[in-house]
């Protein structure tokens, strides 16, 4: 019964957590466009690769595109998946430590320190959390599977496995090639401990046949172009220096998990023999080390936002705590343990959950102004800086909500609503039928408020960022276009600060064959401020 209990204290943890953001509004994301266009492009039949190019794979997109399908394509249909992924996550995460057989007090803790450092504060869908999201899910059905007795289940489960671990190759090639070799060297380690080699070898070929069947298909279009990183017209991302150097300059918290995980195996285990024969403890060290050494490569080649890789966290605490636990000196004080655990990881990471709590005590007790009798200047931490009021900056505090459906409970400048106001109002937009639009801006859900038909095709980017998700061979067509005067209406980002994030060149052809007849406020903050042009023949 306490078991029973605990598993339900453990998933109830991870839905509860998972959906708050369901109860709540959201400021217009930056960069989530892409997000939108590619699940509301898959929504309506599209195939990556085929129907529109991209530097990554197109299952980042697949469960926002099926919510797309449920629920509408509005911005805030992208916040349901991801509670949706978060939860899966989540669970995976568990059935995780599950297998390895670890203590109800270090699970529960390790799954409030995953949900509180990797899962809770991601609102919205980006591909650098989606890739490991499948990672995970793969993980837990490989270990599951390692473990299962019954011949034709444990097959389903590595069909499984392989299945996950592929759509997390195809969602990002970086972390995704890492979970395809991380997962190998699993099957392959437990089978050297075992002798028993069937399970590694169905869960490698169906692996290289599920990426044999992919590949084979997509290869028709524009795959290779694409999806290759390090030949042109791509550039790098993996520089063995670059991975070392952020490793011995950076990487404090990596470093720190590996001196105390040799620590702590000198402190459990008194020989290599011993350590050896504890099948499960080598698995679970493996794992984490792989985990902590793929945390080390992503942060460099995936390096915005900065916080892409912390999921290693939950791992290694739950590694070391797991071997802490197993040490006699703890067994008489479960209990005890337990609460100190969870209460420490609700210690340790209270900057997720305190600015939220914040908030609430603002509104019940708002800070009061002191008065100062004399003429003496007062300074303290809030106020010993002095910052340069930006006259064009928006406070976030003056956002609002617009009418359209798109953008429901989704808040943003009044300018630009404003402005989408005006470009709905246009008259081309209300009478032209079969409008011809290229929007290179980040307001991709215009394509249902106008609407109008996206162009498509093999050779056509799915994102305008110049050397990024496009190239110049791109940018040639759109001038080509521009100059054919192909369309009625462009709407154009322009983002100063930002190296060619929509192509300057585009925009400088735009200068010539149109003429611009409107310009407001990108959904934008910070030193990344922009304003969206509207151009007309």
């Amino acid at each position: 019964m306490k078991s029973r209990y605990i598993n339900y204290v453990e998933i109830g943890l991870i839905v509860i957590l998972a959906s708050i953001p369901l109860f709540s509004t959201f400021p217009y994301r930056v960069n989530i466009f892409l997000s939108w266009e590619g699940a509301y492009r898959m929504s309506n039949g599209e195939v990556p690769f085929r129907d529109f190019g991209l530097p990554m794979g197109g299952m980042y997109w697949a469960v926002p595109a099926i919510f797309f399908k449920l629920f509408g394509p509005a911005m805030i249909t992208l916040v349901k998946a991801q509670v949706f992924l978060n939860i899966l996550s989540g669970l995976a995460f568990r059935s995780i430590l599950k297998s390895f057989k670890v203590s109800s007090a270090v699970r529960f803790s390790s799954i409030l320190l995953f949900c509180l450092s990797y899962s809770f504060f991601n609102f919205w869908p980006w591909y650098n959390h989606t890739v490991i999201v499948y990672e995970l899910v793969g993980l837990a059905f490989l270990l599951k599977a390692l473990a299962e007795q019954a011949a034709k289940k444990q097959i389903l489960l590595l069909v499984l496995a392989a299945f996950f671990t592929m759509c997390s190759f195809f969602t990002k090639q970086d972390a995704g090639a890492l979970a395809v070799l991380i997962s190998l060297a699993v099957a392959g380690l437990h089978s050297l401990q075992t002798r028993k080699w069937r399970p590694a070898l169905i869960f490698g070929g169906t692996l290289f046949a599920i990426g044999l069947i992919v590949i084979l298909y997509l290869s028709r279009y524009g795959f290779g172009y694409w999806f290759n990183h390090g030949q042109a017209p791509h550039s790098a991302r993996i520089s063995l220096m670059d991975i070392v150097q952020e490793f011995f300059i950076g990487s404090m918290w990596i470093k720190f998990y590996l001196f105390i995980i040799a620590i702590v195996l000198l402190l459990r285990f008194r020989t290599w023999k011993d350590f050896w024969t504890s099948k499960t403890d080598v698995l679970f060290l493996f794992l984490t080390i792989a985990i902590l050494a793929e945390a080390a490569v992503f942060q460099v080649t995936s390096y915005t936002p900065p916080d892409n890789n912390i999921f290693f966290h939950s791992f290694a605490i739950a590694f070391i705590l797991a071997q802490l636990s197993a040490l006699p000196a703890f067994e008489p004080r479960k209990r005890l343990v337990f609460a100190v655990l969870t209460c420490g990881i609700l210690l340790w990471w209270s900057n997720v959950y305190w600015r939220y709590i914040e908030r609430v005590l603002d509104r019940a007790m708002p800070k009061k102004e002191q008065s100062i009798a004399s003429a003496e200047n007062v300074v303290n931490k809030q106020t010993y800086m002095i910052f340069p009021k930006d006259t064009v900056e928006i406070p976030l505090s003056e956002w609002t909500f617009s009418d359209l459906k798109s953008f429901k409970n989704i808040y943003m400048p009044a300018p630009t609503i404003d402005g989408m106001k005006r470009l709905l109002n246009m008259d081309i937009v209300k009478q032209k039928k079969d409008l011809s639009v290229l929007n290179m801006s980040e307001l991709t859900p215009l394509a249902v408020e106008m609407p109008y038909k996206l162009e498509k095709g093999e050779h056509y980017p799915l994102w305008y960022h110049l050397g990024v998700g496009m190239f110049n061979k791109q940018a040639e067509m759109f001038e080509k276009n521009i100059a054919d005067k192909k369309y009625d209406l462009v709407l154009f980002e322009n983002i100063p600060t930002l190296n060619n994030f929509y192509p300057f060149r585009v925009r400088d052809s735009l200068k010539v064959h149109y003429q611009m007849v409107d310009s407001f406020f990108a959904p934008r903050r910070g030193d990344t401020k922009g304003m969206i042009e509207v151009y007309v023949r």
